[in-house]
């Protein structure tokens, strides 16, 4: 089920590609392909880029709860200062992923940085989290959200089952894989038209809301900092949230082999996208305190939609129907993206071999999309996914903070390394501290939720030491795991 780990080589100074090599066995010979090579074609141009990391960002948390922020700021002006430095700090984490992007031309991001920079075990620990729950639950949140939206026109006038709700979502789910298993270029196509979809959906917001402050309705930033202080422990739960409303600029380092032209591409698509994502989320939240005050923002349990009924009379009903839209790209992109990382975890030996084949004439890394499927269903059904998310939050932030530290650590270990995009060093140095600073502060303002995150986490040390380290393993052993 599991091989060792690929050694790493001194020419090069990246680890070798394990005994897949990203080919397709040969249905006749049982050999691996070595004429006419199965590889993952480049088919993200720069557009398509965009389109990813933009669809991937905007989901559900711009229009349906920014009151995350509002609540542990206590006050207008603190929580849009909160919405503009994350809007900052992502932008300084992207330049980072640019620069490691451009250097290490590899798919499957935080996994292949780590790799690189610290080796297998904490990079198995990484796909190893993700695999088994991050995705998994993230994908069945984000696709709950698309159901209930969805249906939101249709039941109008009374509550909508929790049935039809995961119903629609599975087929949601559903469609999203078989999507992603057909086609590179459909996926692609579909995330560039959801990404104009989420646009228009932020300007019929942004629009009214400039308008509103034209007519001179101000009164809701009036003493913007009058209200609640912030505390110790509200100011880390508030940056994760914005930090959460502002993750997806790493997805297209997860299909660096894919992206054409990647040393201008990757950096132009990155900047481009943050820039356009943090002044639309910024102005969208201006746009928000134009028409509702603070206290009736943390009563509404869809801001847009009550911003949208006091504003625009019956094109209100056209809000959900962007919102569903904005989360099935987010579902979409984040799919596409993750289905890398596993396929190159598995190429590493990481994972099970199966996982990095690559259909043979729709040229997608199929097992490493459906692998995703049954898991989650399986979250979507089961279990108390918003827990499980909160347990697990820190994690993300723990490796990212841990792949930019690395971008540090390469400068030193790799001087000669070519590095076609860097930035100054002081940008990872402020992300990597920012990202180790709020998990730190998660362990003190959220113990019991951050501590069993962290076991968790810790269990992929076992596993690796058992599935990858053990060479001895009994016969019943590896019966068990199909070998």
């Amino acid at each position: 089920m599991f091989r060792k780990a690929a050694v790493p080589t001194v020419s090069n100074g990246s680890y070798l590609q394990g005994q897949a090599n990203g080919k397709l066995s040969s249905i006749d010979s049982g050999q691996p392909a070595q004429e006419g090579k199965v590889v993952l074609k480049k088919k993200v141009t720069l557009l398509r880029g965009i389109s990813i990391i933009i669809g991937t960002i905007i989901g559900a948390g711009i229009f349906i709860s920014p009151k995350g922020i509002l609540k542990n700021t206590g006050s207008v002006g603190m929580s849009l200062i909160v919405w503009t430095v994350c809007g900052i700090l992502s932008l300084f984490g992207a330049l980072c992923y640019a620069e490691l992007g451009t250097c290490i031309k590899k798919s499957g991001g935080h996994y292949t940085y780590i790799l690189e920079a610290f080796g297998p075990l904490p990079a198995f620990v990484r796909v190893w989290v993700e695999l088994l729950i991050i995705r998994p639950a993230a994908t069945a949140v984000i696709s709950l959200a698309f159901g209930r939206y969805i249906l939101e026109p249709f039941f109008m006038q009374c509550e909508i089952p929790e049935l039809a709700i995961k119903l629609i979502t599975a087929v949601g789910i559903t469609l999203v894989m078989v999507l992603n298993s057909t086609s590179v270029s459909w996926s692609a196509r579909i995330q560039m038209f959801l990404t104009f979809c989420k646009l228009v959906a932020i300007l019929i917001i942004i629009v009214p809301g400039v308008i509103q402050l034209i007519k001179g309705e101000t009164q809701h930033f009036k003493n913007a900092f009058a209200g609640n202080d912030a505390s110790v422990m509200g100011l880390p739960l508030a940056f994760y949230s914005g930090m959460y409303a502002y993750s997806g600029w790493f997805y297209l380092n997860f299909v660096t082999e894919e992206v054409e032209n990647p040393e201008k591409n990757i950096p132009l698509a990155i900047c481009i996208s943050m820039i356009i994502v943090t002044v639309g989320y910024v102005l969208t939240n201006v746009a928000y305190f134009t028409t509702i005050s603070a206290g009736e923002l943390l009563l509404s349990k869809a801001v847009a939609v009550t911003f949208a009924e006091r504003l625009m009379g019956n094109f209100s009903l056209a809000v959900p129907v962007f919102v569903a839209l904005s989360c099935f790209g987010s579902m979409n992109g984040g799919i596409f993206a993750v289905s890398r990382m596993f396929f190159v975890a598995s190429r590493e030996g990481h994972l099970p071999e199966i996982l990095s084949m690559i259909h043979v004439r729709k040229h997608t890394p199929l097992p490493a999309v459906i692998v995703l499927l049954p898991l989650t269903m399986i979250m979507l059904f089961i279990g108390d996914l918003y827990s499980l998310l909160n347990f697990l939050s820190f994690a993300r932030w723990l490796f990212i903070g841990l792949v930019v530290a690395g971008l540090i650590y390469l400068r030193y270990k790799r001087p000669d390394m070519p590095r076609p995009f860097k930035v100054p060093l002081f940008i990872p140095a402020l992300f990597s501290f920012t990202c180790l600073f709020m998990v730190a502060l998660s362990l003190y303002s959220d113990p019991v939720n951050t501590g069993i995150g962290f076991a968790i986490t810790l269990t992929g040390i076992p596993a690796y030491y058992l599935f990858i380290v053990w060479d001895n393993k009994p016969k019943w052993f590896r019966k068990l795991l199909g070998k």
